[in-house]
């Protein structure tokens, strides 16, 4: 067994008999040094998106001090869902390494199947020019950092 990953399986075992949500657990690796560690902490914080990824990141984000996590691996128990896959790209790590296939959450109660095959039908634009005007008056701001 990899030894991330037995790392991540530990952090996931230590939510579920808390109690803190899913069997869903994470570390984050570079340069071999561990940087970041979370477990699902859905249910303890009454957060949505206190998926294991999520806080691993944030763990991680801390530690370096940074929002950038470029040359990070990142290893977890299931496979992310679209929101952790899109802070996973935001946060610029390299490789993800995952157990259990979105079908194995599936099968156990877990539904990040349906937001991969289904769209997001309940969005709608609104506004959009005065939205426009704040992306114009971001873009004017000096020595801003983007992101």
């Amino acid at each position: 067994m990899n030894q991330y990953m037995k790392i991540a399986l530990e952090e996931a075992r230590t939510g579920i008999h808390a109690g803190h949500g899913g069997p869903f657990g994470c570390v984050i690796v570079k340069d071999g040094i561990i940087i970041g560690k979370g477990h699902n902490e859905v249910i303890k914080r009454n957060d949505p998106t206190c998926h294991g990824e999520m806080m691993a990141i944030r763990d991680a984000c801390q530690y370096l001090n940074s929002f950038d996590l470029s040359g990070c691996e990142l290893y977890t128990t299931a496979q992310p869902c679209p929101m952790c896959q899109g802070a996973v790209l935001w946060a610029n790590i390299k490789k993800v390494y995952y157990g259990c296939h979105i079908s194995d959450t599936d099968s156990i109660g877990f539904r990040d199947e349906q937001f991969f095959s289904n769209p997001c039908d309940i969005a709608e634009e609104l506004d959009r020019p005065d939205c426009l005007r704040l992306f114009e008056e971001y873009t004017k701001i000096q020595d801003r950092k983007h992101y």
